[in-house]
């Protein structure tokens, strides 16, 4: 399977944010803007803005077609998508402040949690 780490986050913010960190810590990402566009990659693993409209259905169905691991994130209020997310299989979802906290070792290694509250 291809080492890539895709990322799937259309918020400017949180782009840059992990395309810094990955510089930072010497890791390759791929970003991806458009879901419909996810099913054209292969990768290791996937980051992914559940929030991002239709972000959450592609990342599920790239995680069937590849069985790469999709780590996601959301608010951690967003029971509605935290459950979702759980029942569609993606293995990791995050509330966004501890991905923030924790993406140095999310690009680097697997991550060792599930869902996380604040």
């Amino acid at each position: 399977m291809d080492s890539t780490i895709l990322v799937l986050v259309r918020d400017l913010l949180f782009a840059s944010k992990i395309s810094a960190t990955a510089k930072s810590v010497g890791v390759g990402i791929f970003n991806v803007r458009d879901p419909a566009k996810l099913v054209e990659r292969e990768g290791e693993r996937l980051i992914v803005d559940l929030n991002q409209p239709g972000a959450l259905e592609a990342a599920a169905e790239w995680r069937m077609r590849t069985h790469g691991m999709v780590v996601g994130f959301t608010s951690h209020v967003d029971v509605d998508t935290i459950t979702r997310a759980k029942e569609l299989g993606i293995d990791h979802v995050l509330a966004r402040s501890a991905f923030v906290q924790q993406l140095p070792a999310l690009l680097v290694s697997s991550p060792h949690r599930g869902i996380e509250n604040e």
